[in-house]
């Protein structure tokens, strides 16, 4: 079972999730959360990371609060301080590195989660070697990730019916990385799902399938590239 640990911050405590596999060590994977704070499905995520021999730490951007209720979620996500979100994800890398067997890190995350994951794979491209966004975008206007500075691979997961992260975004995404010079790229867009298809814990957006492709996919490409 997973734990709350605390790790350095860039001079401050961070505070997240930990799972670790039953073999002790693995490589080491950041999964950042959704909206709605570090809630027990992303803690479970964490855990399914470690059932498949990866060392996973979800940070706690939110320092404690969660909800489930939209409108709080979305002035959560919009209260946040991204200067202290950056902070706190770069010393998830580090704090995972150190855990983790693995080359490098690799850097998973949710809807807000994802497009943090592209803006936290820019900034420590010096470790991580993956990252995968879940129908990721990035609301803040100003924040949009330096797609020249993503060195490590991308798999993306997309569904088909999105205002949030539609076809028109996946397509923009995948040509600034190409064009960054970013050759390990693949995005996929899972027909007749909805925006947060992979949260289990929503029923109305669930789509078993796709999740369970698009799981198999992140496992074999963390495995990949994390070796």
């Amino acid at each position: 079972m997973g734990e709350m640990i605390e790790f350095p911050s860039n001079g401050s405590t961070g505070e997240g999730y930990l799972a670790t596999p039953s073999s002790g060590s693995g490589p080491g994977v950041v999964v950042i959360q959704e909206w709605w704070g570090l809630v027990d499905h992303i803690k479970d995520v964490c855990e399914r990371f470690a059932g498949a021999g990866f060392v996973a730490l979800a940070p706690d951007l939110y320092h404690g609060k969660k909800t489930a209720e939209p409108d709080e979620a979305g002035k959560e996500m919009m209260a946040m301080q991204l200067e202290q979100a950056a902070k706190d994800m770069s010393g998830a890398v580090d704090a995972v590195d150190e855990r983790s067997d693995g080359d490098g890190v690799g850097v998973v995350g949710f809807c807000m989660g994802g497009g943090l994951a592209l803006v936290l794979a820019a900034q420590r491209n010096d470790a991580v070697r993956a990252v995968v966004p879940f129908y990721g975008a990035v609301p803040w206007p100003g924040v949009q990730p330096d797609y020249a500075s993503i060195t490590g691979a991308v798999l993306g997961h997309y569904a088909e019916k999105d205002d949030w992260a539609n076809a028109e975004v996946v397509h923009e995404l995948e040509r600034q990385l190409h064009e960054s010079g970013n050759s390990d790229v693949t995005l996929h867009i899972y027909p007749g799902t909805e925006h947060a298809f992979f949260n289990d814990t929503r029923p109305e957006v669930y789509a078993e399938e796709a999740s369970a492709v698009a799981w198999q996919r992140t496992i074999d490409f963390f495995r990949s590239r994390l070796g």
